[in-house]
């Protein structure tokens, strides 16, 4: 498997990134252990997990996955796993962490806290990539980037990210490192595939220009690239079905997001071309997202090891022009399926 370079890090890692969102609740320990061991068989050797996971995020679960990363991870020689996590954010954001008391923030206290907890549950003295899952920007950058650099002088953490931010965001971190000396963000982790591409209006150019990384999550589109969402389907055990049937406002928002009428049509016509091609909808996807010079890793997620499949078959593959191009005229033709 093709290896990349996390920015301009030390860190070079597989071209493919085992997610680890489902682990502790649509994948049980046992289960999540075979996907572990295949993926690292099939040559991943970069896991990206979260404090706050399994997603959908709750009090009673936050924190499982880390603690099932880190005992599978005692089996294994530390050194051939690149290990990647994330600090909640902000109290306003979305994940709010339950297993911290007190309302968190980006600062020293929450930061130092949130570290010292991943490290326990990862059973680790050090983790590869720490990463902000939600920015602050009403925050001082100052405040967020000290701890991140003390953590990294201290040993703790090799390289730093951020996640689901915006140009504005990496732009004012990565002038805030320089100014004051910090160390500087080297991959920034947000959701990019087919039926999502804003990435590639603004901060694709911000990447090439200031050596950050991609790490693209969802690059299945949260699982309708793979057509099983289709002419109204909502299959059994999947997320947005659960979302759709019996989600709260925010998880039924997030569901008619990934899952509406534009999201479907496009979905079909990537189906169509990858037929074309020869191969499965979701290696289509996979291939696709990582064959940018932006991205760095594309991170993948599945609740079973079977799923592992399609996803392993992107591995090394180069989609060639007429493909690209047959691609390039459904997303002109339908913009922003995802809004």
């Amino acid at each position: 498997m093709e290896q990349r370079r996390l920015g301009t890090s030390g860190i070079v890692v597989s071209e493919i990134c085992l997610g680890t969102m489902t682990f502790g609740l649509q994948a049980d320990e046992k289960e999540s252990f075979r996907i572990m061991d295949r993926s690292v068989d099939a040559g991943i050797d970069f896991f990206d997990t979260a404090e706050v996971y399994p997603v959908p995020p709750s009090a009673e679960l936050a924190g499982d996955t880390e603690e099932i990363v880190g005992r599978w991870l005692k089996t294994k020689p530390r050194e051939g796993v690149i290990i990647a996590t994330k600090i909640a954010g902000a109290a306003h954001g979305w994940f709010n962490p339950p297993i911290r008391d007190g309302k968190a923030a980006l600062d020293r206290v929450h930061m130092r806290r949130a570290l010292e907890g991943s490290l326990r549950r990862l059973q680790t003295d050090y983790i590869d990539l720490y990463q902000l899952h939600w920015p602050d920007h009403g925050m001082r950058y100052d405040d967020v980037l000290e701890p991140l650099d003390d953590f990294v002088r201290e040993g703790k953490v090799r390289a730093i990210g951020t996640s689901n931010d915006n140009a504005y965001g990496m732009m004012k971190s990565l002038w805030a490192a320089d100014s004051g000396g910090y160390t500087r963000m080297d991959t920034i982790q947000n959701n990019f595939s087919l039926n999502n591409r804003r990435f590639e209006d603004e901060l694709a150019d911000v990447c090439r220009r200031e050596k950050v990384s991609l790490l693209p999550y969802s690059p299945i589109g949260g699982g309708v690239l793979s057509g099983k969402y289709n002419d109204g389907a909502t299959p059994k055990g999947a997320r947005f079905s659960d979302y759709i049937q019996n989600g709260g406002p925010r998880q039924k928002a997030m569901a008619a997001r990934f899952v509406n009428d534009k999201s479907v049509e496009s979905t079909k016509r990537f189906m169509a071309i990858a037929a074309e091609a020869g191969i499965d909808p979701v290696t289509l996807a996979v291939a696709w997202s990582k064959q940018h010079d932006f991205v760095a890793s594309t991170i993948i997620g599945v609740s079973a090891e079977k799923q592992l499949d399609p996803i392993l078959a992107a591995a090394g593959l180069k989609l060639d022009d007429a493909t690209l191009a047959a691609i390039d005229a459904v997303s002109q033709e339908i913009l922003y399926p995802m809004g």
